[in-house]
C-alpha cells in the first residue's frame, strides 16, 4: 500500500484543490512532467481530491499511479476527504456527528458516486466499489505535511494557538474532533498564522479568484471545483503553473525581498 510522506524537504510543486477536475489535474501534470528538475521535486496535493468535479475517482487513481511513477508525491486530507471518510465509517467519528447526511447532501458528491459505478447515497456500494488504496489514504492520510521552510495544510493555521500544539494535533489526526478546524475552517484566510510560526503556510480549501502570496502564506485554490484554471505553485520559486494555456510565471518579481528564499 502506497505511504504518504508528512516530512519532506527540497523544492516542491504543490496543487490545489482538484476537487475531481482530472482533465486540469492532468494538463498540470504534464507541465510538471517536462521540467528538468522534476524528477528531484515533490509534488503535494493540497487536499479535496473529490467531489464535485468531472470525476473523482480518475483524480484518487491519478495520485496513486503518479505516486508509483514519482514516489516524492503526497498529500493532505482535505475537509471532503474527512466528511468521506465519517460519512462511509471508515474513520472514528463522535456519536454526535452525523457526517452520512452532511456529505451527501452538501459537499457536491453527485460526480463521487457516479465516478465508483454507484446510486447517488447508496453509501455502503460506494464502500464496497473503493479501492483498498483509495480507503487507505481518505482514512490514513496526513493532515500536514511539513517542511524546513513550509507547512502544508489544508485550511491552514490558527493564530491564536501555538504552533506546536496544532502540529501535534495535526500529526495525530484527532478524530474526536467533529469538523477540525485545520481542515474545515475558513477564517483562517485572512486570520494570519501563530506568531511563532517560522515558516509559510500553504494551503488551499478557500477559493481564490488567483492564487495569494504573503510571505508568511501562501493560499492555492482556485477553482472550488466549480470553474476556472487549477493551480500549481513551485516552491522555492514562486512561480505559478496552471492548467490553462498560459506559460509558467512567476508570483513575485525576483527582486522583491523573501527572506526565506536562501533557506530552502
Amino acid at each position: 500500500m502506497p505511504s504518504f510522506a508528512s516530512r519532506i524537504q527540497g523544492p516542491v510543486a504543490v496543487i490545489g484543490d482538484v476537487h475531481g477536475q482530472i482533465e486540469k489535474l492532468d494538463a498540470i501534470l504534464a507541465k510538471l512532467q517536462q521540467m528538468p528538475d522534476y524528477a528531484h521535486r515533490w509534488i503535494v496535493f493540497i487536499g479535496d481530491l473529490v467531489d464535485r468535479g468531472t470525476d473523482p475517482k480518475a483524480v484518487l487513481d491519478r495520485m496513486f499511479s503518479l505516486q508509483r511513477e514519482h514516489p516524492q508525491t503526497t498529500a493532505v486530507i482535505g475537509n471532503h476527504e474527512l466528511a468521506m471518510a465519517g460519512a462511509l465509517n471508515l474513520i472514528p467519528v463522535p456519536s454526535y456527528a452525523d457526517w452520512a447526511t452532511q456529505w451527501v447532501e452538501q459537499y457536491g458528491v453527485e460526480s463521487t458516486f457516479a465516478s465508483y459505478g454507484t446510486a447517488l447515497g447508496d453509501l455502503a456500494a460506494l464502500k464496497a466499489k473503493l479501492p483498498a488504496e483509495h480507503v487507505d489514504f481518505i482514512a490514513n492520510g496526513p493532515w500536514v505535511v511539513e517542511h524546513p521552510q513550509a507547512i502544508f495544510v489544508h485550511a491552514g493555521l490558527d493564530p491564536n494557538q501555538p504552533l506546536e500544539l496544532q502540529l501535534r494535533i495535526l500529526r495525530q489526526r484527532d478524530f474526536t474532533l467533529n469538523r477540525p478546524p485545520w481542515l474545515c475552517s475558513k477564517t483562517f484566510v485572512e486570520n494570519g498564522v501563530p506568531p511563532d510560526c517560522p515558516v509559510m503556510v500553504v494551503s488551499g480549501h478557500v477559493p481564490v479568484r488567483e492564487v495569494v502570496y504573503r510571505p508568511d502564506r501562501l493560499l492555492i485554490d482556485t477553482t472550488g471545483g466549480r470553474g476556472g484554471d487549477l493551480s500549481c505553485v513551485l516552491l522555492p520559486e514562486l512561480v505559478l503553473i496552471t492548467s490553462g494555456d498560459d506559460p509558467p510565471q512567476p508570483l513575485v518579481e525576483p527582486e522583491e525581498d523573501r527572506p526565506w528564499w536562501k533557506f530552502w
